[in-house]
């Protein structure tokens, strides 16, 4: 019995390898807004695990397609998948079996540490931040060093030093130690054939009247979000409620530069918010939105972060929130919210409370509780900044 077994699950494999090798690998080019990166095939609410958004125009080794999705070899032990509206073919017959780097600068402009690796072709690559000491990681794939030499100038004010490994015979490690505990952001894309990490540095004055503070108030317009169990109270609503409160709590602390991703009831795709926000350079962006469960007896505040760089930011103001007396429903990491997504800036997802809990949806609706969540979010804003000194 045990080798019928074998030979069923031989065939299988075989049946496996043999419908793969009717797909032709092909060059393809990212493309459109925001292509991202996605380390499998699961999904839930908020999409699959994301490695991370991708610049446009980087070239993929397209070996086979699933479920919508292409799967692109980014190196030999490395594959991904993204969706296939964000490919566009190119005429590229074939990728060479790796490339090389050439040097690496990093030096200061007037806003941001810029560290260039040039190379050969715009090839992907995923980015993330470490802490203790602080760090921007980036594996670029398909990629051999034949880096001699790193350029540093004194030009630099964030960067403490800058240096590679090849960690694999086709993955490429840059490595870019800062000198602050935090991490203020970072963008990365090419600038012809070298890649660029634009490394945001810790702003001179650390007081929030000195800062530019984004608010996003979630959902909107087409996109309305939760609704409450009573009242049926709308969450693209009342996020605008508290989203003005805390813009007029700010104003009143003193802070004159406030930017508002809707100050209406408008639509506002969170794609278009992401771009938005990363042309107006937010010091800090927060998301305010409310919970929904199922299960009613769920209840509760939780912020949310992505990059472990900005979690100080998140678990300040759930600590803050949790003055209000509201059960905790946690501080969570590695969350696949797109407005969670961007490493250009701190930023934290808020949900204030549960619409689909009868005791948080009173509160909600609560203009008292509105001004109550805006000043509390706002003393965590300053805790948060006196940890900085």
């Amino acid at each position: 019995m045990k080798s019928v077994f074998v030979i069923i699950g031989l065939a299988f494999i075989f049946a496996a390898n043999a419908q793969s090798s009717f797909y032709a690998p092909w060059i393809g080019r990212s493309t459109g807004k925001l292509p991202a990166l996605a380390y499998g095939l699961g999904e839930d609410r908020l999409g699959g695990a994301k490695l991370g958004y991708i610049d446009s125009n980087i070239a993929l080794r397209v070996v086979d397609t699933i479920k919508g999705m292409y799967l692109v070899q980014l190196s030999k032990f490395h594959q991904a998948f993204i969706e296939q509206q964000y490919v566009r073919k190119d005429s590229l017959n074939r990728l060479k079996p790796w490339y090389v780097t050439g040097s690496i600068s990093a030096k200061g402009d007037s806003a941001t540490d810029n560290v260039a690796v040039v190379m050969e072709e715009k090839l992907p690559y995923k980015s993330w931040m470490e802490i203790n000491p602080s760090k921007i990681i980036v594996d670029i794939y398909g990629v051999q060093s034949n880096t001699n030499w790193i350029t540093q100038l004194q030009t630099l004010k964030e960067v403490k030093q800058v240096y590679y490994q090849q960690t694999e015979d086709d993955v490429f490690r840059l490595t870019i130690e800062l000198k602050h505990q935090q991490h203020w952001g970072y963008s990365i894309g090419y600038a012809g054939k070298a890649l660029v990490v634009k490394v945001r540095r810790q702003p001179v004055k650390t007081d929030l009247r000195s800062l530019r503070i984004a608010i996003d108030a979630g959902h909107g317009g087409t996109n309305t979000g939760a609704s409450g169990i009573k009242t049926k109270a709308s969450e693209k609503v009342y996020t605008l409620r508290f989203a003005k409160a805390l813009q007029k709590h700010l104003k009143l602390k003193g802070v004159k530069n406030i930017i508002m991703t809707r100050d209406e009831d408008t639509t506002f795709d969170n794609k278009d918010r992401i771009l938005w926000l990363q042309e107006q350079k937010p010091d800090l962006l927060i998301s305010l939105h409310l919970n929904s469960s199922a299960n009613t007896n769920v209840s509760g505040t939780s912020t949310y972060y992505k990059h472990l760089g900005f979690r100080p930011l998140t678990a300040a103001i759930l600590k803050r929130m949790l003055e209000l007396k509201l059960n905790e429903f946690g501080n969570v990491g590695s969350f696949n919210f797109a407005l969670n997504s961007p490493t250009d800036f701190p930023n934290v997802l808020v949900e204030i409370a549960f619409l689909s809990n009868e005791a948080d949806e009173k509160k909600i609706i609560s203009p008292k509780f509105h001004a109550d969540v805006a000043t509390k979010i706002h003393l965590g804003l300053v805790d948060w900044l006196k940890t900085l000194k």
